[in-house]
């Protein structure tokens, strides 16, 4: 296939794409579910359910595992799926954002399910205003900033961390982060928590290290 036959093809799938909050309010529905029963279980409010619901919030990863879990779903469902090709001998597994036009939020995936493994790593391309919700969880995560500024909350307290600065915190301390300027954000964010349900999703890696290739230089 063609680069321009392959880039049709993944425009073509994302267009396709119903919104985040439209897909989640449909599997809701199909299950019998109401607002009250998901929030119940994923450890949220009603309100902030009907928004992300509605489009008006877009969840965290860790409140979209939550949300998934509490609907029964994947979390996989929301996002590219790698694909694994052989070139040369090398196996590669090359990442891809959610290909959700209509979310504000992206996430670019970098880590790979392999036997062992317990990081997850993505980077996130947070737009001026986006704020997660607060949550706490088991494990420890890592923030470090690739380009503009993010606000971090960690059990209270608050920093601001501008491009090149990091923060390393237990997940158990209830935390939240937003980006409050006007300017869109990178975070590269890895953290211990299963955030992507794929424990038990193992991808054969042959050689000693998994590398991902940047879709936008694949395309160039």
């Amino acid at each position: 296939m063609s680069q321009q036959g392959s880039r049709t093809s993944r425009l073509a799938q994302a267009d396709g794409l119903a919104p985040l909050g439209q897909r989640l309010r449909t599997v809701r529905q199909e299950r019998g579910l109401t607002l009250k029963d998901v929030a119940g279980a994923a450890g949220f409010s009603v309100g902030f359910i009907s928004q992300v619901e509605r489009g008006i919030t877009v969840p965290s990863l860790t409140s979209l595992l939550s949300i998934g879990q509490a609907l029964g779903i994947d979390t996989n469902d929301f996002f590219s799926n790698f694909r694994l090709e052989k070139d040369a001998g090398e196996e590669r597994h090359e990442r891809s954002l959610d290909p959700s036009t209509h979310t504000a939020v992206r996430y670019e995936r970098l880590s790979v399910p392999f036997q062992g493994n317990i990081l997850r790593s993505v980077i996130i391309h947070k737009p001026p205003g986006f704020r997660d919700a607060p949550v706490s969880h088991e494990g420890e995560e890592i923030f470090f900033v690739l380009a503009g500024e993010i606000t971090l909350e960690v059990a209270g307290h608050r920093a601001i961390l501008r491009t090149g600065d990091s923060a390393h915190f237990q997940s158990t301390h209830k935390h939240s982060v937003w980006n409050h300027t006007m300017q869109p954000a990178s975070v590269l964010h890895t953290c211990t928590m299963d955030v992507f349900a794929e424990d038990g999703h193992v991808t054969p890696v042959t050689d000693v290290v998994a590398i991902t290739r940047s879709r936008k230089r694949s395309d160039a």
